[in-house]
């Protein structure tokens, strides 16, 4: 009988660890789903834009930006123009995740617009 109870304390706890697994599955590929949503930008998008277009159009054609890599992808970019706002996507392009464009903003208009690889 004690062997029994332990055989079923050890299935037991195989099957918490095994729907943790899976949760933590789940979890981590909604997280790549949302960041593939608000970070991801074609490149046709970064190339029709210009300096000097308005900022409510532009950021029309963009997603929000607003996921938990954003403070990575501001890594190892070049220096923010002073004065203006800025968000950083990934390019959907062949390459994707090593491409970073960097849109700035100031007095309403695109101000600056860059793109550089990640390190």
């Amino acid at each position: 009988m004690a062997q029994r109870k332990g055989c079923l304390i050890g299935c037991g706890v195989a099957l918490v660890l095994g729907i943790g697994a899976v949760v933590l599955l789940l979890f981590g590929i909604g997280k790549m789903a949302d960041v593939a949503d608000k970070t991801l930008v074609d490149p046709d998008v970064y190339t029709s834009v210009k300096t000097g277009d308005p900022e409510d159009a532009v950021r029309k054609k963009l997603p929000s930006g607003e996921s938990f890599v954003k403070n990575a992808l501001k890594e190892g970019g070049p220096v923010e123009p002073g004065g203006s706002t800025c968000s950083w996507y990934l390019s959907s392009g062949d390459d994707v995740g090593s491409t970073v464009f960097r849109f700035c903003f100031k007095d309403g208009k695109l101000a600056e617009k860059v793109d550089y690889e990640t390190k």
